[in-house]
């Protein structure tokens, strides 16, 4: 009697420990990922996610910036990323422009080739000298999801220049939130007019913009953004012959949310977003 006791207590005790295990192994908890939350401090613009029901609206995370991935115009509809002097350092620019074999299975990946003797450049969304801190950063920026075609007067020289003064108000003491982005369809590049690349593979966009906050160092990044933030946005057109002087294209967040529909700094509070996203920027440019 004693021993069926025994066994029936060794087998309801089994029961339990399994039944508990097999209850934690099919509902894991979901990690946190570091990218998400310093990327998209100032809000996620267009909502995206990381399902593929939704391919022209796809989120994708890298521990280096976080995008929204438009499946059918193989490009992104915007990159955003935190840029701080922990994310600068004296790694080599690796030129190792690949596809992205992480996008979901059956996604054509656009290459390096997509955008060969287009006209237009590999640009850039998340700068390479803005990940230089190690080699595997300044990799990651060479991913073809974070390119787009873009003019290469407006790549090498307006929107060179200005990447260079955001890392300027960085060896000031400052760091930023960034998202650039297009919209629009159709640029001119050195061979003149282009609608797509790559057999229609890849979309040409006809605008490209960018908007900066510019917060000293500090912690509580989004709840910091006050009134007398700055907050700089441009928009260019994405032509071969734009003035290489970036500030004559600055404009408001709200006209960029009126362009793409986008909510671009929502996790800052609603009475300071109605102040800086009226407002166009004119601080020094250099």
């Amino acid at each position: 009697m004693f021993s069926l006791r025994h066994f029936l207590s060794s087998f309801l005790l089994l029961a339990l420990l399994t039944t508990a295990c097999s209850e934690e192994e099919a509902t894991p908890k979901s990690p946190v990922t570091p990218a998400l939350e310093g990327h998209l401090t100032m809000g996620n613009p267009s909502g995206a996610v990381a399902d593929v029901a939704s391919p022209t609206n796809y989120l994708l995370s890298k521990p280096q910036y976080v995008l929204s991935y438009h499946r059918d115009k193989g490009i992104p509809n915007w990159v955003s990323w935190h840029l701080a002097s922990s994310w600068l350092g004296s790694a080599a620019r690796q030129d190792d422009f690949r596809a992205d074999n992480t996008l979901p299975t059956g996604w054509y990946q656009v290459t390096a080739a997509s955008y060969t003797s287009s006209g237009f450049d590999r640009g850039h969304n998340c700068p390479s000298a803005d990940r230089t801190a190690t080699e595997a950063d300044n990799s990651a920026t060479f991913l073809m999801i974070n390119m787009l075609p873009q003019a290469p007067r407006n790549n090498q020289q307006t929107w060179a220049s200005l990447e260079e003064y955001c890392r300027t108000l960085v060896g000031q003491g400052n760091e930023l939130y960034i998202v650039m982005g297009q919209y629009g369809t159709g640029g001119i590049g050195s061979s003149g007019a282009k609608i797509t690349l790559d057999n229609g593979r890849v979309t040409v966009p006809q605008r490209i913009w960018k908007v900066i906050v510019v917060l000293p160092e500090g912690a509580n990044d989004a709840s910091r953004v006050s009134a007398n933030t700055r907050i700089i946005a441009v928009d260019t057109p994405n032509e071969n012959n734009l003035n290489t002087a970036w500030g004559s294209y600055r404009t408001t967040v709200d006209s960029i949310e009126g362009a793409t529909g986008y909510d671009l700094l929502s996790a800052v509070p609603a009475s300071v977003q109605s102040v800086i996203e009226g407002r166009a920027d004119v601080g020094p440019t250099q």
